[in-house]
Parts: structure tokens; C-alpha cells; sequence
């Protein structure tokens, strides 16, 4: 089978590679390395046809969609302080590249379509574990501009009946993941203060909670979506627990500031993820300990990442509190 990979540098794109690779796959990786790093591939070089474009313009990129089984479309920009300063390469970033490459997809006739979600566009759910007919209420303009793809993604289903799929990730952490300059994810700041020796900012008490899902799982739920003969729906995909950040600085060890409360940000993510084991047969493998284990066997990767402090972060977070507070 040939299949695209959309954002195969990236973080969860470059795993979803190796795993389409081990099913025997020909894949082409379409990728902007605004965020994904061609390091990420290194490993396959040889082995993917790697194409550098931008796919929020049309482009000779749409050439690769020829006699292609599966797209699974990854691409987008994350972060939520750069996605209110700019919202504008968000929306192309997001909305408009989905356009084209669901476009694409239709036109050639593919057999699969899986787009990857996320479930920011609960913003601060009403029910735990929350399922995917919870209330659609993003909070900032990522969340917004990756509901704006998912609803795309369920008008080409519906209309055009293309066999498409959306996932709707939570809290995904492991090797690989982002390391750029743009204040992000936990796992990535917790990483990178571990190695220089610094403590952890945890926000708040510490005792909110997060459905950390790994990698590996979430490349499964992928897969299991393509495999499938499910149209037009909307999965949740998640660990199947919820683990406060402090047990997350427990585990990985070290001491630890706090930082203050985000005014946007729910005070736990947990998903519902009964309807994905029921409808896909899939369920998830690897638990927080086994995971931080794996992630700190692969500590390196972040060692040129930045290291942010109390100060750093208040600075980078400055228009979060300006525009979300109440």
C-alpha cells in the first residue's frame, strides 16, 4: 500500500511513519519543518519519499496524491500563546491546508482519509470522562482553527462520502516531541529542566490532572482508524486514566516551583474512550511509569531545547492572561 503522511517530521508523524514502514508501506512524508525536524527521519532515510512544501497553497505537492491508498493529515501548527498573537497562520495553517489536502484526497479517489484532532476543542468540558458529544467550546484560536479541520473533515464524509475519520488526541507525550523555541507542552519544559538541572514550573498547586497518552498508542488508534470501514465519525483517543502533574514530577524527580494558575485551561483532561474501543477494537498499552521510562531512556533528544524559568514563562504567557482571563 502507498500512503501520505501530512506533518511526517513531526512529532507523532515521524512515529506513525515507523509504524506504517513495519505494516510494509510506501510512504511519502509531506512535511514545512515548521515544527517537524528531518532528524526525526533520520533513521528511514532511503526508506520515504520526503517532500517539502506548504500545503496551505495549492502546489506540486498534489501530484503525490496519485495512486495513493491511505492520508493520514498530522500537519498543523500547535501552542496556544503563538496561535493568539497570530492567528492568522493558524487558520492557514490549520483550516486552509485541510481544505487542500481533503481536496486532494477526494480527487484522487483514496481509500482512507484520518485526520488528527484535538481535544482542546472541549475547552473546559462539563463531564469527565468526557465523551465526543460533550459541548464544542474552544478557548483560543488553535482550538478553533483544529475544530474548523474536523468540521471540514465531516462535511467531505458527508457530502462528497469520503471515508474519512477524525481522532481527537489528549495530552500526547514522548520521544520526538516538539523542541522548538515556543512555550508548549509539559513534558518537553519538564524535560529540559531536568537535564539542566533546574526545577520543574508546575502551575498552579499542581494538582490538576491530564490524560497523558503515548505516542505509541496514538499510532495505533492511527492505523486502527485506517484499517477500519467506519466513515464520518469522531473519535476520542486517551490513556484511559488521568495523572496530576505533580504525580508527573514525582515520577520523573527533581524539585519543583509553581507558577500561577492559567485562566482557559481545564482543571483535568480525561477522556471518554468507550466509543473507540467498541466501534475500532483498539485500547491503550502503555501506562504514565512505563511511559516516562521510555521517554527519560530517550532524555538526549531535549538537550538543545530551551529552559524555561518563572520569568520566562510569565513573559512567553503574557497575552494568555490578557485575552483569557475573565
Amino acid at each position: 500500500m502507498k500512503t501520505i503522511v501530512t506533518g511526517g517530521a513531526g512529532f507523532i508523524g515521524s512515529h506513525l511513519v515507523d509504524g506504517l514502514l513495519d505494516l510494509g508501506h510506501e510512504v511519502v512524508v509531506l512535511d514545512n519543518f515548521s515544527t517537524g525536524r528531518k532528524e526525526n527521519l533520520g533513521h528511514v532515510k532511503g526508506k520515504i519519499k520526503l517532500v517539502e512544501c506548504d500545503l496551505s497553497n495549492k502546489g506540486d505537492w498534489i501530484k503525490e496524491f496519485e495512486n495513493v491508498d491511505w492520508v493520514f493529515h498530522l500537519a498543523s501548527l500547535a501552542d496556544i500563546v503563538p496561535s493568539i498573537q497570530n492567528p492568522e497562520s493558524y487558520f492557514r495553517s490549520n483550516v486552509d491546508a485541510t481544505f487542500y489536502v481533503l481536496e486532494a484526497t477526494r480527487q484522487n479517489n483514496i481509500k482512507r482519509f484520518v485526520y488528527s484532532a484535538s481535544s482542546s476543542c472541549y475547552g473546559i468540558p462539563d463531564k469527565y470522562p468526557t465523551p465526543e458529544q460533550s459541548p464544542i467550546q474552544p478557548q483560543y484560536p488553535y482550538a478553533l482553527a483544529k475544530r474548523l479541520g474536523e468540521e471540514l473533515v465531516e462535511h467531505w464524509a458527508q457530502l462528497y462520502n469520503l471515508p474519512a475519520i477524525s481522532l481527537r488526541f489528549f495530552n500526547v507525550y514522548g520521544p520526538r516531541s516538539r523542541t522548538s523555541g515556543t512555550y508548549g507542552a509539559v513534558f518537553g519544559v519538564f524535560l529540559a529542566q531536568k537535564l539542566a538541572d533546574k526545577p520543574y514550573t508546575v502551575v498552579g498547586d499542581g494538582n490538576q490532572t491530564r490524560d497523558f497518552t503515548y505516542v505509541t498508542d496514538i499510532v495505533e488508534a492511527l492505523i486502527s482508524a485506517a484499517q477500519s470501514d467506519k466513515s464520518g465519525e469522531v473519535y476520542n483517543v486517551g490513556s484511559g486514566d488521568t495523572v496530576s502533574v505533580n504525580k508527573i514530577v514525582e515520577l520523573l524527580g527533581g524539585e519543583k516551583v509553581n507558577i500561577p494558575k492559567r485562566p482557559g485551561e481545564p482543571d483535568s483532561t480525561f477522556a471518554d474512550i468507550t466509543k473507540i474501543k467498541d466501534e475500532l477494537n483498539w485500547s491503550p498499552k502503555i501506562s504514565i511509569e512505563d511511559g516516562i521510562n521510555r521517554v527519560l531512556d530517550n532524555i538526549d533528544y531535549w538537550r538543545e531545547a530551551p529552559v524555561w524559568d518563572s520569568k520566562s514563562i510569565a513573559d512567553a504567557t503574557e497575552d494568555w492572561f490578557k485575552y483569557l482571563s475573565d
